[in-house]
């Protein structure tokens, strides 16, 4: 039998407290760690992201779902 895994953690953008798939969910590297940025950040980043011509951040699909218990 096998179960399903959330990471639950804050954003490094704006703080709030909330669920990602780990291996999938948008990130910076801050002092060569991965800090996780959630969906509310990234949709707010992205039209300042579009008008500085970077690429927008695109989020995987399960990047904020469980994952199953043998991924991690």
């Amino acid at each position: 039998m096998s179960g399903y895994v959330f990471v639950i953690g804050p954003c490094f953008g704006c703080g709030a407290v909330f669920s990602y798939n780990p291996h999938r969910v948008p990130s910076i590297p801050v002092e060569g760690v991965r800090q996780a940025i959630c969906l509310d950040c990234v949709e707010q980043a992205n039209p300042e992201r579009k008008a500085n011509n970077l690429p927008e951040i695109v989020p995987h699909a399960d990047a904020y779902s469980p994952i199953r218990e043998e991924e991690l």
